[in-house]
């Protein structure tokens, strides 16, 4: 945007061209005294001519004092009208050619950027708003100064602004079908017929109201109920008048509105800044010299006004506005709709109403957006809320991204990895020192100090001792994470072990099972396992879909097969009932040696029901969604829960080294409290471990480094194992804590009608304020989707939805309007 002021000084003229931060150029040249007398000889063929037999002097919309002879028909007033205009545009346009203005010619044509070409083609409009100090410069035809032919550029508009302007222009917008109110004035000598119609022409796109003097109609209220409409509490978008007006120097313009009643501007200034306020933002003058008009109305803080700066005959008025409300009708801004009326007028019309084109002016506040008729019903509506080409096309990579399994596993660990800093940085941890799960891993130092043979499959004589330690230590819950499907040396000393710590200490044991590859259940051998005092429970891991699956009924049994809960889920629920003794099987308890009638009714209790709809013996937080059940067969994850491994290890289980249990005296004071723990015996990250060599590692989440980094000295290793896993799952199923993930799919469709919705409704705002909307959004998003996953154990993503509000801000901060 440009600011070029023109100040006359006695014989000089002054140019001052302002733009960017503080950037101007300034040029003098000499005002040419002989434009001035152009200027008034055509001035006085113009009025002549609208004043000859053809067009009668009284339909002209003015009060016309210029003396001009009166017509006859010897006087070809057409030629001498032409000859005037040549004369006048001839020396205007060679006077603004001055190589004084050069530098401000090249410097608009530019755009305000530099170029080391003397071409530069623009691609977009350039505004260049001009300000003259006096009358006598503003009723010059600056609109046909072509300032950037010579450097081809082409889209450069000038529209004209005040010299004084007292007000800001009103940035409210109003909502819904546009209204215009139609002010007719004293009809005496004119016809306003043709403007009627025209105006009605926009019924589709505008309700119209129109008010004004009428014959036969007493005229003592009407000046009040001019006001009164102007300040209509539901407001107004564009306000017009037809009728006579004038110049006034100080009171901002006379408008008549009967015969022999005037009303000044300054009388309705206090109604037309009610009108602002509620949403008025352009106004037609379709009368005579309206330049003090145009002043008044755009330093009260209006947004534009369009004028005649000359008297105007009334057919030369009719037809202005039937064009001007044609091209209005193709929703181009009102500076364009101006520029092109004028080029009809002057290609198409010229001989007909010569110098026509020369008359109509567009004023503007310089911090106003130009004014359009605004498309009006559900389809126009509809096409408002269409994505742009360069919307499809990021809106598509964006989409494509969400429904991406690695992309969303990707986004997922950064996103948990951020949950624990944010975590650690507010303080919201856990203050018990005593974790839920004690994790009893079999590790390599184990297998070296213990001399633990064999490995795999483990020795079945060193987890009788591993057991017989932990009910030492009055351990009530054990889950063995080994798979004990097969006959091996040390089997008896094992079933013993187990059923003395049933039957004498009321143990509750849960072993692992897994499906092989023909999907038959590898269960632990029964002689280990006695139904009649253990449970078995699924050793895969809760947190893959397909296991999930099974788990809630969503895939058929396979051969038969009857589905085993997951392993952490079993431990988890083991321990309410027997801690809470929120069950009958906890109820009927008995310590009568040989009797489990706990763990019989403990069975009878979960049967053959989907463990997820089992609130009332285990009120689990995260039952799963139909949508989720659906989502795993369209490759998705949708609501699929996640383990929370925003929470620090130490807050979810111990971890010792299996060989630590064999010193009693260190055992007791490290393993204290286990009557309210769960004991989960795995293995310890060995390089051979699992139920394939190996597969009982897996790679960290980002989560947990971080929290190993935190450690003194710092855990710097890359695998974790599944008994980890099983010890997060148990405390998330304890505690409430699986976590809702909310699909990025569906966030980025929410975010698609708010961000085009505020685009469309809060556009018209300076660049600093989208720049603070946007990042306030992303701040207060972040913070709150953060909180979220703390206290409601949701999770909302949010990198992808706020890439996708800033596809909709980034067009808005780049576009070269004069408000931002």
């Amino acid at each position: 945007m440009f600011r070029l002021k023109v100040w006359h000084i006695e014989q000089t003229c002054v140019f001052e061209l302002s733009w960017g931060k503080g950037r101007q150029l300034t040029a003098k040249l000499p005002f040419p005294s002989i434009l001035k007398t152009h200027y008034k000889r055509w001035q006085s063929a113009y009025i002549d001519f609208y004043k000859s037999k053809e067009f009668q002097a009284s339909t002209l919309r003015a009060r016309v004092d210029v003396s001009g002879t009166m017509a006859t028909p010897e006087i070809d007033w057409r030629a001498r009208l032409a000859q005037a205009e040549a004369e006048l545009t001839s020396e205007f346009h060679h006077w603004l050619s001055s190589a004084e203005l050069i530098k401000i010619r090249k410097e608009i044509a530019s755009g305000g950027q530099p170029t080391n070409n003397e071409a530069n083609p623009l691609t977009q409009s350039i505004d260049v708003f001009l300000t003259c100090d006096s009358l006598e410069l503003e009723r010059l035809p600056w609109e046909t100064w072509e300032i950037g032919t010579e450097f081809a550029a082409s889209s450069i508009r000038l529209v004209r602004t005040p010299a004084n302007i007292e007000a800001e222009t009103g940035q409210r917008k109003r909502q819904g079908k546009m209204r215009i109110l139609a002010i007719l004035g004293d009809e005496t000598g004119l016809n306003f017929q043709q403007e009627r119609e025209a105006l009605k022409d926009l019924k589709p796109l505008a309700d119209i109201t129109f008010i004004g003097w009428q014959k036969d109609k007493a005229t003592d209220h009407l000046l009040e109920d001019i006001q009164q409409a102007i300040a209509n509490p539901n407001g107004w978008d564009l306000l017009f008048f037809a009728g006579h007006s004038n110049e006034t120097n100080v009171t901002g313009g006379e408008l008549t509105i009967a015969p022999n009643q005037s009303v000044l501007v300054s009388e309705i200034a206090p109604q037309l800044l009610l009108a602002k306020q509620h949403g008025l933002q352009f106004a037609i003058f379709n009368s005579c010299r309206g330049l003090s008009i145009a002043n008044s109305l755009i330093s009260l803080g209006l947004g534009q006004v369009a004028v005649m700066r000359e008297p105007i005959h009334n057919r030369v008025a009719q037809e202005f506005l039937i064009r001007f409300l044609r091209q209005m009708a193709t929703y181009q801004d009102v500076q364009d709709t101006l520029r092109l009326t004028c080029q009809s007028f002057k290609l198409d019309k010229n001989l007909t109403y010569p110098s026509a084109y020369l008359v109509p002016s567009l004023f503007r506040h310089p911090d106003s957006d130009p004014f359009r008729l605004q498309p009006f019903g559900w389809k126009e509506k509809l096409k408002q809320w269409m994505p742009t080409k360069v919307e499809a096309i990021a809106l598509a990579a964006l989409v494509s991204l969400s429904i991406a399994l690695p992309v969303q596993n990707w986004l997922l660990e950064r996103r948990v990895l951020a949950q624990a800093i944010y975590r650690q940085a507010t303080g919201q941890l856990s203050t018990t020192n005593i974790p839920p799960v004690l994790l009893v891993q079999i590790d390599e130092a184990s297998i070296l100090q213990d001399k633990i043979y064999p490995v795999r499959p483990i020795s079945r004589p060193y987890l009788a001792q591993l057991i017989n330690q932990l009910v030492k230590l009055n351990a009530q819950v054990i889950g063995i994470d080994y798979l004990l499907h097969r006959h091996q040396d040390g089997n008896e000393q094992l079933t013993q072990t187990i059923k003395n710590a049933v039957e004498k200490h009321q143990v509750a044991f849960i072993f692992a099972s897994t499906l092989d590859q023909d999907g038959t259940w590898q269960k632990p051998l029964p002689t280990i396992a006695n139904p009649k005092w253990s449970l078995d429970g699924d050793m895969d891991l809760l947190d893959d879909p397909v296991i999930y699956a099974r788990l809630i009924g969503d895939t058929p049994p396979i051969k038969n097969q009857p589905q085993l809960l997951p392993l952490s889920y079993l431990l988890a629920l083991t321990q309410q009932l027997k801690s809470h003794k929120t069950s009958r099987a906890s109820q009927t308890l008995s310590k009568t040696a040989g009797q489990i009638d706990w763990l019989n009714q403990l069975k009878d209790d979960l049967g053959t029901t989907h463990l997820l709809n089992r609130r009332s013996v285990f009120p689990m937080r995260s039952q799963i969604h139909p949508i989720t059940a659906i989502s795993y067969r369209l490759n998705q994850m949708w609501l699929h829960p996640l383990i929370d491994y925003s929470i620090p290890p130490e807050q979810v289980y111990q971890s010792i080294p299996a060989y630590q249990l064999r010193l009693a005296h260190e055992s007791q004071s490290k393993m204290k409290s286990l009557e309210q723990r769960i004991v989960i015996i795995a293995p310890g990250g060995h390089l051979d471990a699992g139920v394939l060599e190996g597969r009982d590692n897996f790679l960290i989440p980002q989560a947990m480094q971080y929290w190993h980094a935190q450690k003194v000295p710092p855990d710097v290793r890359q695998k974790w194992t599944g008994g980890e896993v099983h010890a997060y799952m148990v405390h998330n199923l304890l505690n409430h804590r699986l976590i809702i993930p909310i699909p990025a799919l569906w966030l980025i469709g929410l975010v698609v009608l708010c961000g085009k919705g505020a685009v469309l409704f809060i556009r018209h705002r300076r660049r600093w304020y989208w720049v603070l909307f946007g990042g306030g959004v992303t701040i207060l998003y972040g913070v709150i989707g953060f909180q979220t996953y703390i206290t409601a154990g949701i999770l909302l993503p949010w990198l992808l939805p706020i890439l996708t509000l800033w596809v909709y801000i980034l067009p808005v901060l780049l576009r070269r309007d004069h408000y931002v």
